[in-house]
């Protein structure tokens, strides 16, 4: 069961950006809006470009929703006992675009929360970097499996992953594999209570976090996603996402 909740929540969460949404290539420009959800109505459903991930198998899903927080529009996740996420593919190259910065508030952090267990990777708030892949990066038996991985869906996956985290008992700036997977890593941005119902601005180089992640300079930028998930520690949680903004050094 826990290895069938590895495919749920990482191969096909970094499949599922090359499937099922067109790419939005960047444009030259000071910074790349890449959710600019302040911008929404809280009427209008989910934002543009964006789009639910869902997994197969698992019945309860997150509930996201535009709503107005201090007369702002935000993104509301609302999770119990659920997985699922909103995702947008977009190419950005992180060489020119290498700071992300955003802003978010939690309700709750979760008592079983732990970075290190398969039964505790849920967090009440987390940003999905994905990177697009390159084969000039991967050894020929990972080169057998990505085009394995094309030949059945059609497109290649992405290479690697790096998740900001919003952390329950786990030390800020700790970088760590997810516990299914290391090429997905996690960089613990926040941690603990005691920051909650407060929003929190965010700023991150990508280039440098990969860098230091994966040991080498990253690919471009395919995918991001916010998530709000509890369905392997069965808690739940409340989170709220404010705009995402790509920008050059």
């Amino acid at each position: 069961m826990i290895q069938h909740r590895y495919s749920l929540h990482t191969a096909y969460v970094l499949i599922v950006f090359f499937l099922l949404f067109a790419a939005y290539p960047a444009k030259a420009s000071e910074k790349i809006s890449v959710g600019h959800f302040s911008t929404a109505n809280p009427n209008d459903g989910l934002p543009e470009h964006w789009t639910p991930l869902t997994f197969k198998d698992i019945d309860k899903h997150t509930v996201y929703s535009l709503v107005s927080d201090s007369e702002i529009t935000v993104i509301e996740a609302d999770s119990n006992g659920s997985s699922s996420g909103l995702t947008r593919q977009i190419d950005i190259d992180p060489q020119e675009y290498p700071v992300i910065s955003w802003r978010w508030k939690i309700a709750n952090i979760y008592q079983k929360g732990d970075v290190s267990q398969k039964s505790g990777d849920d967090y009440p708030a987390r940003i999905y970097i994905t990177f697009a892949y390159d084969p000039e990066k991967v050894g020929f038996w990972d080169k057998v499996k990505f085009n394995s991985i094309k030949l059945f869906y059609g497109e290649y996956p992405p290479i690697n992953a790096i998740n900001y985290i919003w952390a329950s008992k786990a030390p800020k700036s700790l970088t760590t594999p997810n516990p299914y997977t290391d090429r997905v890593k996690m960089i613990v941005i926040e941690s603990g209570n005691d920051q909650v119902q407060e929003w929190i601005s965010e700023k991150r180089n990508i280039l440098q976090d990969y860098r230091e992640a994966f040991g080498e300079d990253p690919p471009h930028i395919s995918g991001v996603a916010i998530m709000t998930d509890s369905d392997n520690t069965g808690e739940a949680a409340k989170a709220w996402y404010g705009d995402i903004i790509f920008s050059r050094q």
